[in-house]
Order: C-alpha cells, then sequence, then structure tokens
C-alpha cells in the first residue's frame, strides 16, 4: 500500500510532466507559425530589394538626361514610321499641355528586325532600298523616314534628334540583312556588312540587339512603347 506522501509525490511528477509536454508543444506550434510566417516576408524583402545587374554596354541609357524616359520600340516598317511620329508627339504633347521641354525627355527610339533599314542613310538606301521595301509602288531611293510625310506625322529623323531624341539599331538584325543583301546582290557578306554599319543615320548607335535594349531600358526606368 502506498501512503499518502507517496501518492502526492506521484501526482505532483504526473502534473509536472504534463505542464512540460504542454508548453513544449505551444513552443513547437508558436515556433512553426512563426516559421510559416516569416517565409512570404523574406520572399517579399528581396523582390523589394531587387536590383538589376549593369553592364558597360548598356549604361549611356542612364546617363540620358531627362525628367521622363521612353523607350519606343518597332519591328516593321510601318511600326518604324510610327514609332517616329509617337516620339514627335509625346515631346510635342509635353510641350503644349505641360510648358515644358524638349530636353525634359530621356526618349530612344528603336529599329530592329523589319524597321532596321531606317537606321541606314540615303545612300545606302539608294542601294539597296528595292530590297529594303519591296512592295513599294517605285523603289525607295531614300530613307522614307529623313523626309517629312503623312506616314511619320510630318517630321523626320533629323526633327527627333534636334529635339534630342536617341536613335538605336539592332546589330543583329543587321548582320541578318547584310546576309539577305549578299545573297541578292552576289556581293560578299563582310563588304555589305561594312556598308550597312558604316551607313547608319547621323547621331544614331548600335545596340547588341533591339528586343535586349527594350528590356534593359526598363531597368532603366523607362517607359515601353511599342509602335506597330
Amino acid at each position: 500500500m502506498k501512503d499518502k506522501d507517496q501518492n502526492q509525490n506521484e501526482e505532483l511528477e504526473t502534473v509536472g510532466r504534463r505542464s512540460l509536454l504542454t508548453n513544449m508543444s505551444v513552443a513547437a506550434v508558436a515556433g512553426l507559425a512563426a516559421s510559416v510566417a516569416s517565409v512570404p516576408v523574406q520572399a517579399q524583402g528581396r523582390a523589394a530589394g531587387f536590383e538589376p545587374a549593369r553592364h558597360v554596354k548598356d549604361a549611356w541609357m542612364g546617363e540620358l538626361a531627362g525628367n521622363h524616359r521612353v523607350f519606343v520600340d518597332s519591328a516593321n516598317l510601318s511600326g518604324g514610321a510610327n514609332a517616329v511620329r509617337y516620339a514627335k508627339n509625346i515631346i510635342a504633347a509635353h510641350e503644349d499641355d505641360y510648358e515644358g521641354e524638349s530636353s525634359d525627355y530621356a526618349l530612344i527610339v528603336c529599329f530592329r528586325h523589319g524597321s532596321t533599314p531606317y537606321g541606314f542613310n540615303d545612300a545606302v538606301w539608294e542601294k539597296y532600298g528595292a530590297l529594303f521595301n519591296p512592295n513599294a509602288d517605285s523603289a525607295p531611293t531614300a530613307n522614307p523616314m529623313n523626309t517629312a510625310s503623312f506616314s511619320n506625322g510630318q517630321t523626320s529623323l533629323a526633327d527627333l534628334r534636334a529635339k534630342g531624341v536617341e536613335v538605336v539599331i539592332c546589330s543583329r538584325a543587321t548582320r541578318t540583312y547584310s546576309r539577305r543583301l549578299a545573297t541578292a546582290t552576289g556581293a560578299s557578306y563582310d563588304d555589305v556588312h561594312a556598308e550597312l554599319v558604316a551607313g547608319i543615320i547621323p547621331k544614331s548607335r548600335f545596340v547588341p540587339a533591339g528586343v535586349l535594349a527594350a528590356t534593359r531600358s526598363q531597368e532603366y526606368g523607362y517607359s515601353l512603347l511599342y509602335a506597330q
């Protein structure tokens, strides 16, 4: 038979074990909840702190002056003409309705894919215009964007450059056109490519790829506008 003191001691030990297990369970649940709750917070912190990598070839985008940044992309001939029109309209509306200046804008027009020929000068178009636009009623002998017309909103590339607009040309598409022109004319690829590279419009620049420049521009805070 157990005496009274022994029974009391066993009851106290049982209560103590139950209390310990209960506290351990509460702590485990609390720890699990804290762990689960911390996952989205940490993930959100990583997203909020995202910083894109920087590359020397893209640095010029961050150096353009202006309080507003826009990248106007185009990939076919009609889109290239509209890109010129859109760039002109953006600046004109800013000047007329916001009492602003063209210098308030860091604005880039991109000619890539099918609009790449608009990046070449009149001498290149005089030689290859029929191949650049085989659907034209008559073979173009000059870059159509060098003349103000209905298609480009009565402005020209020279007009845009006077407003500080940057024009970029796709290097990869230029190589593609070099191969096509070489095949069509029987000339060597190297000769045609050198001719196109030397024949870009004044105050323009090549970018490694137009599609890449469009995406990188957004990493530098540019709004992306596609002209079709």
